[in-house]
């Protein structure tokens, strides 16, 4: 089995293996095994999910109002005029709010739309805003940390060829230490970016709670609409997780690719 995970990671690396650990290599090929199994499930919930968007999508909301109304009534009736609704046809941003642009936006599927996604998604991503407003702790922080939270993961492979380069044009050395160096502060913004992602969840789902309460109170939803708002946000819910389990296992792998080259190294240098 070890022989077989070696040839795995070696394919998929695209050097040889032969110098490092039976340790490394069976947790290398673990960590793969898991990578597949978790893609597969994540692939799974992404396909039902966008099923059962499509389809409350196509069902008209009871108040017969488009994502782009939804949004700003619930925005103006709690003080926020200054918050503006927006299309966005972006695949980065989608539905979401910004704290920095002052900004609601909506996917164009929603926008003009006066569907139940169109509801769900208008009324999660206002009560976003309104948390911000009344300055919840948990989206302070996400506020705080959301450049760290989007952009770690970008600068790891910049933070390698930097490394690289330096070692190679710079100071000459063949022991790559500023590769290692940086290579590590990469893996430190990506960790860090994984953690704070917890906090971002947790508003999301503080949101979804906030938008049953609005909605119910304000007679803006039945209590079939209610359960098809909880039903596609545990789907989102499910699928952050999946998302967020995926990051950490590509975390762990690219350390473990860190140490299998700097074994490799040692002994080829010995």
């Amino acid at each position: 089995m070890v022989e077989t995970f070696r040839e795995v990671a070696e394919t998929t690396l695209g050097y040889s293996l032969t110098n490092v650990s039976d340790t490394i290599i069976v947790l290398m090929g673990i960590i793969l095994i898991l990578l597949a199994v978790v893609s597969v499930f994540a692939l799974v919930v992404q396909i039902i999910l966008a099923i059962k968007y499509h389809k409350y999508n196509k069902k008209q909301n009871s108040i017969n109002m488009t994502g782009e109304n939804i949004a700003r009534k619930l925005l103006d009736d709690n003080g926020l005029e200054n918050i503006k609704v927006k299309s966005s046809g972006s695949m980065l941003f989608g539905n979401s709010y910004s704290h920095f642009f002052k900004k609601v936006r909506l996917r164009r599927l929603t926008w003009k739309k006066a569907s139940v996604s169109s509801l769900a998604m208008a009324s999660q991503k206002s009560c976003l805003a309104i948390l911000d407003k009344e300055n919840d702790p948990d989206m302070k922080t996400r506020i705080k940390l959301t450049p760290f939270i989007y952009f770690g993961p970008l600068a790891f492979i910049p933070l390698i060829i930097i490394g690289m380069l330096i070692d190679i044009l710079v100071i000459k050395s063949q022991s790559f230490t500023c590769t290692i160096v940086l290579t590590s502060l990469g893996l430190v913004l990506y960790l860090a970016s994984f953690v704070m992602s917890i906090k971002v969840l947790k508003t999301e789902i503080k949101a979804q709670k906030k938008a049953y309460e609005v909605l119910k109170n304000n007679n803006m939803a039945t209590d079939e609409e209610l359960d098809m708002l909880k039903s596609l946000f545990k789907l989102y819910n499910i699928q952050y997780v999946n998302d967020m389990v995926v990051a950490l296992l590509e975390l762990i792998y690219r350390i473990l690719e860190i140490v299998a080259s700097i074994q490799s190294n040692s002994s080829s240098n010995n």
